[in-house]
């Protein structure tokens, strides 16, 4: 008896070893998945400089310098009176700020640490940390749905998609950087609670939340999936107190902790993205109120209870519904935002909010973007959701439909492929995983067979020279047995049942063992594909860091025949705005421009990329589209001294002011109706070259952009739209060239003071006194009719 002891305290030691190894070992593998998460977003600090990225980040980076040097209280309280003039913004109550007071805080204890980081230093490297968190998150996630294999394979894959990736590299410093980190670990805390029923891990998720809509405004994604998620439940009967412990805490502690951030206040509790949470939580109670009256009272009387409150739970609910059904009805967008409604109808920005649909982010993506940003996970997905139905579970039916969401959503904005990517990682990782598990499991169980195979052979020849012995003990064996008494036979029935146990037992097993076990040679050529595609992937991924998504906007490179061309042309024009104009000077461009010369140029912009004033964007988009007397006019009575515009037909960067045109005569047509797109062209094409109309050769922005550009190569040949422009020769009037960058992509113009204008051909100034009547009457005059 003590010989069993030994060997069940031996397994159960060499159980908890194996166990504290594979701790170890998953440790070990989180850890080099954090690295690589972090590095492979450095390409663009190795490659170019540490710098800020695109034109939103430049915006936060601004903030956060403020932040750091005034505190805490004065960022609340800040009005920035260097956008949107002459109207200003408060920054404290516009402005989502969970990434300013992440980037602040890692900012303060760093230098509390005695290590001397910039702010700028910081915000350039926070997009790569938390894209390592990130990873950590989906690790945690995917483990409560399906296991740690699952978890290990969903954060290694994470860590280097290129979708993720163009969002947050080395200086990709905008909301995305953080959010998608509080997005991930919202539902992984989300799906905790409903495997423990721990109101301990409510309460986190309910603080996760809270970060979530302090980084971002998506956080409206989280509190409409997961009320789908807990709908989904109930209606398959799948309701338990775990879900109402998951969901009832996030609904109360959520809200009110999401009616504290300033940009969202009174949001969130009367906006329409929010309403769908109210009314499952209700439905939740109603539901738990049943059960637990079900409980209690014997099967006629819970009928009778079942009517009752059927019947009042229908009345509160109509009430609640003409309660919604009038808050939305009083607002013009039935209290919905402009992007979501976009989001639900993807045709409604073009139709309605045309500074919506101008965004390139908020366009439709094509299918090869998908396969940019995903890659090989695309055929993944399908094994994942059928991985997660066997079993299925209310984590695994989680992941599926936050799946399906993220694709119809991905499907309308190409912005929110970022949202796709964790989904498709998590599906991703449970299909590799399971395919994981099987070959290894059918290569062991291959090698297994083989080695007994083996050891039968060997033993063949010992169990020859035993066989006498053998005769002789079987010999002995009927002589005890004849001597015994004899024994019941077992009736024929009997027999037959024992023989159909006997042979049914073992076939079942050998078709279980076909099910799942793979030929060896199979299971081999299987990993060896996997690997293959997981080196693809790779190197799919790596080159997305390094090349597609790792150059800055603001510093562009090409590379021909000659080498490798860098154009520094932003920098340059925002240079020469903060060295050579007054502080107090105000400069006029596209609204894309905006946060870039408030941050590089300090100077005051009259339009921004916040756009939260969509008749302020109509009046530049006004001016830009009038002829240049008009526009003068437009610009004067603004305050500008200074219009910049950007270039691209030298260089043939596309980006430029000419491509955006089209949107600006849009955005303007919409609030002045005298401004109509069909003006701009012929014959329904948009076109600059001698076939355009009088109306787009007369405007301000062709001859900003197309001014003196006959110079440089004496035809007037524009690379981007691949022709000669039409009017190659004209004066400015009322605008004067100051400074054209080196690769004419900035070109910034000054307006000429009212008493220098040029009279055309009159030679002789007017009297004094028909001078005055004619300003005065210019005064009265409205400059945008």
């Amino acid at each position: 008896m003590a010989e069993p002891e030994v060997s069940s305290a031996t397994a159960g030691g060499g159980g908890r070893l194996r166990n504290a190894f594979g701790g170890v070992l998953c440790a070990f593998t989180l850890l080099l998945i954090g690295v690589v998460a972090f590095s492979i977003r450095l390409f663009s600090v190795i490659k170019y400089e540490s710098v800020i990225h695109e034109f939103d980040p430049y915006f936060n980076f601004r903030v956060t310098q403020f932040l750091s040097k005034n505190g805490i209280y004065e960022f609340w309280n800040w009005f920035d009176d260097r956008t949107w003039y002459p109207l200003g913004r408060v920054i404290g109550g516009t402005v989502y700020p969970g990434l300013t007071l992440t980037a602040g805080t890692i900012w303060w204890l760093v230098n509390s640490l005695n290590i001397p980081l910039s702010v700028e230093t910081v915000c350039v490297f926070t997009a790569p940390i938390f894209s390592a968190n990130a990873a950590w998150a989906t690790y945690l996630l995917t483990k409560e749905a399906k296991g740690t294999g699952a978890g290990l394979m969903a954060a290694a894959i994470l860590a280097m998609v290129p979708s993720y990736i163009s969002r947050s590299v080395a200086g990709s410093y905008d909301n995305e950087a953080v959010a998608i980190f509080a997005l991930i670990f919202t539902f992984y805390l989300y799906v905790k609670t409903l495997n423990t029923g721990s109101l301990f891990y409510a309460t986190l998720n309910a603080l996760s939340y809270f970060y979530m809509v302090c980084s971002w405004g998506g956080y409206t994604f989280i509190i409409n999936l997961i009320p789908m998620h807990v709908l989904l439940c109930i209606v398959t009967g799948r309701y338990s107190s775990r879900l109402y412990i998951a969901y009832a805490p996030l609904v109360i502690l959520g809200t009110l902790l999401a009616a504290l951030v300033p940009v969202v206040g009174f949001n969130a509790v009367m906006t329409s993205e929010h309403f769908a949470s109210f009314l499952v939580f209700i439905i939740l109670h109603v539901v738990a109120l049943v059960y637990y009256i079900k409980g209690l009272l014997s099967p006629r009387l819970f009928k009778v209870a079942m009517t009752l409150v059927i019947s009042v739970g229908l009345a509160v609910c109509f009430a609640v519904v003409a309660v919604l059904v009038a808050l939305v009805a009083s607002s013009p967008t039935k209290g919905w935002s402009g992007r979501s409604l976009s989001l639900l109808d993807p045709t409604y920005a073009s139709k309605y909010i045309p500074i919506i649909a101008s965004v390139s982010e908020h366009q439709p993506p094509t299918w090869p973007s998908y396969f940019m940003d995903i890659n090989v996970l695309a055929f993944l997905i399908p094994a994942g959701i059928i991985s997660c139905f066997l079993p299925l579970s209310d984590a695994s039916s989680f992941m599926v439909l936050y799946l399906v969401t993220a694709v119809y959503f991905s499907g309308v904005m190409v912005r929110l492929m970022l949202v796709l990517a964790p989904a498709a990682c998590i599906l991703s990782g449970i299909a590799l995983s399971e395919v994981f598990g099987v070959l290894t499991r059918s290569i062991k169980f291959q090698l297994s067979k083989l080695f007994d195979d083996t050891s039968a052979a060997v033993s063949a020849s010992g169990d020859s020279s035993t066989e006498s012995s053998t005769n002789s003990t079987k010999s002995e064996n009927r002589n005890e047995k004849s001597e015994t008494a004899p024994k019941e036979k077992p009736s024929k029935k009997n027999r037959k049942k024992e023989k159909e146990v006997a042979e049914s037992v073992p076939v079942k097993t050998k078709k279980e063992k076909r099910l799942v076990v793979l030929p060896f040679e199979l299971s081999i050529m299987g990993i060896l594909l996997l690997i293959v595609l997981g080196g693809f992937y790779v190197v799919h991924c790596v080159w997305a860091a390094a090349e597609a998504y790792s150059a800055p906007s603001i510093v562009l490179t090409s590379r021909s025949r000659d080498g490798l061309h860098v154009f520094d042309d932003f920098r340059e024009a925002y240079a020469w705005l903060s060295h050579n104009t007054d502080v107090d000077d105000k400069v006029a461009s596209w609204w894309d421009y905006g946060y870039q010369t408030t941050a590089m140029a300090n100077r005051t912009v009259i339009v921004d990329n916040n756009t939260w004033n969509n008749t302020h964007i109509a009046t530049v988009g006004t001016a830009m589209s009038s002829p240049e007397k008009a526009a003068w006019e437009i610009f004067n009575s603004l305050d500008v001294k200074y219009v910049l515009v950007v270039f691209g037909g030298l260089v043939g960067y596309p980006s430029d002011d000419i491509n955006k045109f089209l949107w600006m005569v849009r955005i303007g047509g919409g609030v002045f109706p005298h401004i109509k797109e069909p003006d701009y062209l012929r014959d329904g094409n948009y076109r600059v070259d001698a076939q355009a109309t009088p109306t787009m050769l007369n405007c301000l922005m062709y001859k900003l952009c197309y001014y003196r550009f006959v110079e440089t190569d004496g035809k007037g040949f524009d690379r981007v739209r691949g022709y000669e422009i039409g009017k190659k020769h004209f004066r400015l009037t009322h605008f004067e060239e100051v400074f054209t960058t080196h690769h004419w992509m900035v070109r910034i113009y000054k307006l000429k003071p009212q008493k220098n204008r040029v009279r055309g051909k009159l030679k002789k100034l007017k009297s004094n006194a028909k001078t005055s009547s004619t300003l005065a009457a210019g005064r009265k005059k409205n400059p945008w009719q």
